[in-house]
């Protein structure tokens, strides 16, 4: 909503100091959004006058017309001389008068204006258009032709109002008061604290049978309907230049007077009205449903096909116009030729005659009904805009009647006896409230009677003490729950006066372990280099095949949505997997080649039987055993951690030389998880879908003495990195995160410092080459007994010349250490003997002599 500040004056006296900047700063303290505060005219300077054409001659041999004239701008110019300037503009004639620039003037977009040579003629000035005054569209682009009273030499920028600041105001859906200026002048008066000239507050005439006859089926969808009419209405009379300046500063183009004054009108006051040419309507206006197989053209020149769910206004005929929304192209108003769309049939007859009587719609819709035929149609407007939010529908007869004025002082029209006005019962909406209800909302003390008075201000009717009744007013439709009334208590007293407060919560309600986990995940795996990349939990089931999986696979079972966002991503994911390497490949598609991913979060696996809750119920809370039964059909939905490289590991410099990530990375950013969560993983060679056959982990921790396989690590297949357009190399791990949590110590142990000192012993076994070095690592471990601290993969050598052909050498640290006494060499020698003679048993080794 554009509200420029000449108009928000007339209603409410702001000081005379007051800037746009100050009065969007007292707007935004009391909740507005005032986007912006726009300058008109900041940049413009004079003279800038009124001139009347004296001659105008036809210039010929150019490849365009042009036109040399004399102006007479009076004494403007110093000297009382016509004025000579060139022009290349058609749209005025001799005798027109026409705003003109005078040398030394400067125009917006710091247009200079002098007097200079151009098609063979001294040019010494400008006859000005709409658009280089930046003034807004006025329909035409052309040369402005004032009217003929218009004085000669007269200071064009007070004429035309050129020098204004416009508040921008972004009108939240709640607020539908504030789409006119009245509202908006209510707010300020409330801000500075003024009083407010209402612009609605007319005499407005008692309804009467005199009045044209209508007829509403349909109270439901329109509870007001006024209609006044207008004779006599001069062919020749145009908008005024104040009312087409206030209507462009506010964004509306000017077409035609009456026209112009619904516009004006609805702008002004919020009711959105609508003229029809009385000459054009046939028999009763009347509002109901359209009926099947109705149709309407529209003022915008589209035949539409109603649905039966559209509010329409209709004659005897039919429809013409769609309640709330646009008027139809058979009663529009024809002032003069060119005005809106063309009409057709008998509208183009009537066209031909200028109006002279018109039927002022005023009317109050159904917000809910508006908003849907507007969407149904794609036709948003002016009107639908604030019906759709809101209108007050006592505005409407007050608006009917500033119509009427404005026609008959601007029209010369003459305003009918008859009054219609048809109204449903209407109840005043009533709440009840305790009056401390904004102090415990806001944690402020406010006290009763600044609680009433803000309520007062807002134009509510409060009684009682303890408990107020408050009586929402018209304009505020908004105002339906004791929160509504808070917050206005609220925003009124100022929200930067809310003082930042801690909440208290109850002892004992902290984060859960899970939750504990998941921070201490992300953490350790951020710690470690890696990247936080959250993604969409939606999947194509196209990525299955791309990712290598087996067509029995379970990750190919997926919750599929019944209104996707995407209709090529309509699954839920299984694995983390898609999203993070989508993230890889778009962040090494722009550059970045050395990446490190990592994401936590839910992946979904359908129940073995489908299962379908019942739609819950929106006008009470739910039941326990409704929410159970919900609970019930929603998917297994398990927390998992992944990660994903490529690119260089560790960076190349005057350090030394880079490393790139390897599957090694992705199995150690899996034992970080694992030590995160307090759970022992055994890492051992694997082949699962996306992974290389050669290069993948398979991981699993031991539940109960029972191995569950909880996640894959290693490098990716190259097949894979083809389909997806990654990077050669990547490498990757996902885990369970809920099973890590199962097996895990609840809290993590801090690592226990010993007095006493660590006995360390090297063994390199020899083993055939296909044996992993995990099954090595875990006979030593278990062979090596309490005493043995950790163990620890130091170098592995191959050489079939010193070891034999396919064999390979494994060379282990292990640290003994006792709990309560230092070891003896024999205790370590001991213990390193008993794991290597259990690693011969289980594996083969042999100490490498």
């Amino acid at each position: 909503m554009r509200v420029p500040l000449s108009w928000l004056r007339e209603y409410v006296d702001l000081p005379a100091t007051e800037t746009g900047r100050d009065v969007q700063a007292r707007l935004i303290s009391t909740g507005l959004e005032v986007e912006t505060v726009e300058h008109l005219g900041a940049d413009l300077e004079g003279p800038l006058v009124v001139g009347r054409v004296l001659t105008v001659e036809e210039l010929e041999g150019f490849k365009k017309p042009i036109r040399f004239c004399t102006v007479d701008v009076g004494e403007a110019n110093g000297t009382g001389e016509p004025q000579e300037i060139v022009c290349g503009a058609r749209n005025f004639t001799q005798g027109d008068k026409v705003v003109v620039a005078l040398p030394g003037a400067v125009l917006p977009g710091d247009f200079r204006i002098a007097e200079r040579q151009t098609y063979g003629r001294m040019s010494r000035g400008m006859i000005c258009s709409s658009d280089e005054l930046d003034m807004g569209d006025d329909g035409s682009h052309g040369i402005i032709v004032l009217p003929p009273e218009t004085e000669v030499g007269r200071d064009a920028v007070e004429l035309l109002e050129l020098v204004d600041e416009v508040l921008d105001i972004a009108v939240t859906a709640n607020r539908g008061d504030c789409l006119s200026i009245r509202g908006v002048a209510r707010e300020a008066a409330i801000a500075y604290g003024l009083p407010l000239r209402d612009p609605a507050l007319l005499d407005v005439p008692a309804p009467n049978e005199y009045g044209y006859p209508v007829e509403v089926a349909d109270p439901a969808g329109c509870d007001r309907f006024t209609a006044r009419t207008v004779s006599g209405l001069s062919p020749e009379a145009r908008s005024p230049i104040w009312l087409r300046r206030r209507l462009q500063k506010v964004g509306v183009r000017p077409i035609s007077l009456a026209v112009d004054i619904t516009n004006y009108v609805m702008m002004e006051l919020g009711q959105p009205l609508h003229a029809y040419d009385r000459k054009l309507v046939r028999g009763t206006v009347g509002v109901r449903r359209a009926e099947p197989g109705e149709k309407l053209t529209t003022l915008d020149g589209v035949q539409r096909s109603l649905a039966p769910e559209d509010l329409v206004i209709v004659d005897d005929r039919g429809p013409i116009g769609l309640a709330g929304v646009m008027g139809g192209a058979d009663t529009e108003i024809a002032d003069h030729p060119g005005s809106g769309a063309q009409p057709t049939g008998e509208a183009a007859e009537g066209a031909a005659n200028p109006t002279t009587e018109v039927v002022i719609e005023a009317a109050h819709f159904d917000a809910v009904s508006v908003a849907r035929t507007a969407r149904r149609h794609k036709l948003s407007s002016e009107a639908s805009r604030r019906f759709e939010r809101g209108v007050d529908p006592q505005a409407a007869a007050a608006a009917a009647q500033r119509t009427v004025d404005l026609l008959v002082l601007l029209a010369g029209g003459t305003a009918e006896a008859g009054v219609t006005e048809v109204a449903a019962p209407e109840v005043p909406r009533t709440l009840t409230v305790p009056a401390d209800h904004p102090d415990k909302v806001a944690g402020v003390a406010y006290g009763r009677e600044t609680v009433v008075r803000r309520l007062q201000q807002i134009g509510c009717d409060v009684y009682g003490q303890d408990e107020l009744v408050v009586t929402a007013p018209s304009w505020r439709p908004d105002l339906a729950e004791p929160n509504d009334l808070a917050e206005e208590v609220i925003r009124l007293e100022g929200y930067e006066e809310l003082p930042s407060t801690l909440p208290k919560p109850p002892s004992g309600r902290g984060l859960t372990h899970r939750q504990r986990l998941h921070r201490r995940v992300g953490r350790a795996l951020a710690g470690a280099g890696y990247v936080e990349a959250p993604s969409y939990p939606f999947l194509s089931e196209q990525v299955f095949d791309q990712l290598g999986l087996d067509a029995d696979d379970p990750a190919r079972r997926v919750v599929k949505l019944t209104n996707p966002l995407s209709d090529e991503e309509p699954a839920l994911r299984t694995s983390l997997l898609p999203g993070l390497l989508g993230a890889l490949r778009r962040n090494d598609g722009r550059g970045s080649h050395d990446l490190a991913l990592f994401e936590t979060g839910l992946v979904f696996h359908p129940l073995p039987e489908q299962r379908t809750a019942a739609a819950l119920p929106v006008d009470r809370r739910p039941t326990d055993e409704e929410i159970a039964e919900l609970d019930a059909a929603l998917p297994e939905q398990p927390r998992h951690v992944a990660a994903v490289l490529a690119g260089a590991r560790e960076q190349a410099g005057w350090w030394g030389a880079g490393r790139p990530a390897d599957w090694a990375d992705a199995v150690e950013a899996a034992r970080t998880v694992a030590r995160e969560a307090g759970a022992e993983l055994v890492v051992r060679k694997g082949q699962y879908g996306p992974w290389h056959p050669g290069r993948c982990a398979e991981l699993a921790v031991s539940v109960d003495g029972t191995e569950r396989i909880v996640g894959h690590a290693g490098e990716l297949h190259p097949r894979v990195l083809k389909a997806l357009g990654l990077p050669a190399r990547t490498c990757a791990m996902e885990l369970d995160l809920d099973a890590l949590e199962e097996v895990g110590e609840d809290t993590p142990q801090a690592p226990r410092i010993s007095t006493f000192p660590v006995a360390t012993q090297d063994v390199a076994l020899v083993v055939d080459r296909p044996v992993p070095a995990a099954e090595v690592e875990a006979a030593l471990r278990e062979g090596a007994g309490a005493l043995l601290e950790s163990i620890r993969l130091f170098d592995v050598y191959e050489n079939d010349d010193q070891l034999g052909e396919g064999r390979k050498s494994l060379a282990y640290a292990l640290r003994f250490r006792a709990a309560d006494r230092t070891l003896t060499v024999d205790e370590a020698s001991a213990a390193r003997d008993s794991a290597v003679s259990l690693a011969g048993e289980r594996t083969g080794a042999v100490l490498r002599a």
